[in-house]
């Protein structure tokens, strides 16, 4: 891969346009020499014999350096002190009240996205609730796999209605007793405090929190006067009786948990919830975590540079010219200019995606490259271009690396599985779309727990099958399981695709289980779903 191809074209004829003023050069020196003395002429005619050939091929490897060639693949270590943080994320249907503006959620994934951004360098992960917990993210130094979820994240994510935020503790906890590197560990908590399962659960999963000496931030949402909960359709959220719900902060449930834990509670008036949770955490003590970073099409100028330096040094040893030694001092900077980082890097480190997003594309039709075009479609993903992005990852599917690969399925099929939900028309072939990439991606990673859970959302947002023909009453039975696919053919084998319809089920079982409960104890089968 060539960065600059016009000058891998130039570079011959500028090799040959140096080497003709170099031999030019000895000559005038020569006649010079014969006009001086025949044995003066004699040793100029002795000496600098090289000086043509070795100055002309200088020049052609300093101008194909120039050109920026790539190959290959290379990874190195990376290594930083850090902590470990899970954000607990309360993303119920009372997170949609509008007593904070936007909502509650929208105000949460605010503050998460700014900690996100003020915790680089730390390990990160993200748990969401309802009803039920969800790992979207274990802990991972990739800060954009965490801000790509949060950008996802709403009530319809959860399969079921309600709030528990003792489970979503547990959770958080399993996470951070599992971390093996990193220092000091902390919950942060996102949310009203409205949770069904009582202030004693959420008092006694925290207090578990502090016995694995795991520290424990609160941020709470929301006012305690009490607002409705809006619905899709303009209506407002009502329970099984038909009354409007009003949904108020839960200061006693987080008080308590916050005390349970002996942990800190960010006053609900803060101006800067993030700054406050930054402060607090500053106070943990880091240790180092590695990681591996790959790189794909690695720059290769600096060979090219390196062999024509040894050529000018070489032929700068033999002659005492400050000529040649200039004009090594010159093309140096030049070579090394090869190897600067592209546009779309230098805008993406500085936090600016709308600008990297355009600069990432140049650089992809320029000289393409599978990581290029990941990069594109990853920055377009995260600046919420989704057309621009799917256009994009498509291409960085076809890479030979399967981690690269992978990452690209992934967010292909993340990308998919947002447009399936914003598009109503065409839902099923996006949501159809998105869960294969997301199977595939599986195939390359079995363990995936993200890439599990957003294939469960896709296979969701698909059309249900037609129900089958003819009577009998009672309720329709699951449909069978599809036929296992030839793996060779790059889909989930057939322990794979068992493990997600394993998970998928076990859901459905234990709600039903908990509707029963319910129905059993003679109370109404449809709980509180907020």
């Amino acid at each position: 891969m060539i960065e600059r191809p016009l000058l891998l074209w130039l570079a011959p004829v500028a090799a040959a346009g140096v080497g003709l003023l170099a031999w030019w050069a000895r000559q005038v020196r020569m006649r010079a020499a014969a006009a001086w003395s025949p044995d003066l002429a004699a040793r100029a005619r002795a000496s600098g014999a090289w000086s043509a050939p070795v100055l002309g091929t200088a020049a052609l490897l300093i101008l194909v350096g120039m050109a920026g060639p790539r190959w290959g693949l290379a990874s190195r270590a990376a290594e930083s002190r850090a902590i470990n943080v899970v954000l607990v994320m309360d993303i119920s249907k009372s997170m949609l009240a509008q007593d904070v503006l936007p909502d509650r959620l929208g105000r949460a994934i605010q503050v998460a996205r700014r900690l996100v951004q003020d915790l680089s360098g730390d390990r990160l992960g993200l748990v969401a609730f309802a009803a039920r917990p969800y790992l979207m993210s274990p802990l991972t130094l990739d800060q954009s796999a965490i801000a790509l979820q949060l950008d996802a994240l709403d009530p319809s994510v959860a399969s079921e209605g309600g709030s528990n935020l003792g489970a979503a503790l547990v959770l958080a906890r399993e996470v951070l007793t599992q971390a093996s590197e990193g220092g000091d560990r902390a919950v942060v908590v996102l949310s009203d405090g409205e949770s069904f399962d009582g202030e004693e659960a959420a008092a006694e999963a925290a207090a578990r929190l502090a016995g694995d000496r795991i520290a424990l931030i609160t941020v709470p949402f929301g006012s305690t006067d009490g607002a409705r909960i809006p619905e899709g359709d303009g209506t407002w959220h009502v329970d099984h009786l038909g009354r409007e719900v009003i949904t108020r902060r839960g200061d006693a449930v987080l008080s308590a948990m916050t005390e349970a834990a002996g942990g800190e509670l960010v006053a609900p008036d803060a101006p800067d919830p993030a700054g406050e949770v930054r402060r607090w955490l500053a106070r943990l003590d880091r240790a180092a975590v590695r990681d591996q970073i790959a790189a794909d099409l690695v720059p290769r100028g600096w060979l090219f540079a390196l062999a024509a330096l040894v050529l000018v040094a070489a032929h700068a040893a033999t002659r005492r010219t400050a000529a040649l030694i200039g004009l090594l001092l010159a093309c140096l900077p030049a070579a090394a200019s090869a190897q600067r980082p592209t546009d779309g890097l230098r805008l993406l480190q500085r936090g600016d995606t709308a600008a990297a997003v355009p600069a990432f594309l140049r650089e992809a039709k320029r000289r393409g490259g599978d990581t290029v075009w990941y990069n594109a479609g990853t920055a377009a993903l995260v600046q919420g271009d989704l057309a621009t992005a799917a256009e994009a990852l498509e291409r960085a599917t076809a890479s030979l690396d399967p981690e690269l690969r992978r990452r690209a399925l992934y967010n292909l099929g993340t990308t998919l599985l947002r447009q399936a939900r914003a598009d109503t028309t065409a839902r099923d072939s996006l949501a159809t779309a998105a869960a294969r990439h997301l199977r595939e991606a599986l195939t390359l990673a079995p363990a995936d727990g993200a890439a599990k859970y957003n294939y469960e959302l896709a296979r969701r947002l698909m059309r249900p099958p037609p129900p089958p023909q003819g009577g009998g009453g009672g309720d329709t039975p699951p449909p069978p399981n599809q036929p296992p696919q030839d793996p060779s053919r790059g889909e989930m084998s057939e322990s794979e695709a068992e493990q997600v319809l394993q998970a998928m089920e076990r859901a459905e079982r234990e709600t039903r289980q908990d509707l029963a409960r319910r129905q059993r104890r003679g109370a109404s089968p449809t709980g509180p779903d907020w």
